[in-house]
């Protein structure tokens, strides 16, 4: 069961704030034209409490616990698609690391968040490849939770494929350059 933390948390949500304000480009939150690029570029806004665009809007009206007590910064894949798109060059994906990390610092975990689970199949994912490639990243996460949900997205995917809005290849890095990412992620993982 999800942790709440009060909606009159405001020094709460003045934290946060003065944290992705700090952020380098931080102030471009305040700019959001609602477009909901972002949402449409994410891979898993689909098992999201909230979209990106929702996100950002609950933020900017102070919703802090709605936003924390949601799944949706825990669903984010980090895959940046959201960052490169917005037209008003707001960097959604460190917004949602100071969520994680926010939430993370006060005890807070929606119910049914499988975030480790997702955690593994992205590493998994870049260390095969080099790259985040979405179908992968997805095939990897449904197989080590539940593959019938995977089963049961399978329409969406097909219906994504057929607009030219999921590529089902998966591209590599050079061999010299997947050398170089496993040395990196083994020297973070402390080897």
């Amino acid at each position: 069961m999800a942790k709440r933390i009060g909606a009159t948390s405001r020094q709460l949500a003045d934290e946060f704030m003065e944290a992705v304000l700090s952020l380098p480009d931080g102030e471009k939150v305040k700019q959001c034209i609602q477009c909901g690029t972002c949402s449409g570029a994410c891979p898993t806004s689909h098992a999201m409490d909230y979209t990106p665009r929702e996100i950002i809007a609950a933020l900017r009206a102070g919703m802090l616990d709605r936003v924390l007590n949601s799944n949706t910064m825990w669903m984010c894949s980090s895959c940046y698609g959201c960052t490169v798109r917005c037209p008003s060059g707001i960097k959604l994906t460190d917004v949602m690391y100071e969520l994680k990390s926010l939430a993370t610092k006060h005890g807070v975990r929606p119910k049914g968040v499988s975030t480790p689970a997702l955690q593994a199949a992205f590493v998994a994912e870049v260390e095969a490849h080099g790259r985040n490639a979405e179908v992968g990243l997805m095939r990897r996460f449904f197989l080590g939770t539940n593959p019938f949900d995977g089963l049961r997205n399978l329409g969406l995917a097909l219906a994504m494929k057929q607009r030219g809005r999921l590529s089902l290849g998966s591209s590599s890095v050079s061999p010299e350059g997947q050398r170089q990412l496993k040395a990196i992620a083994e020297k973070a993982r402390g080897g």
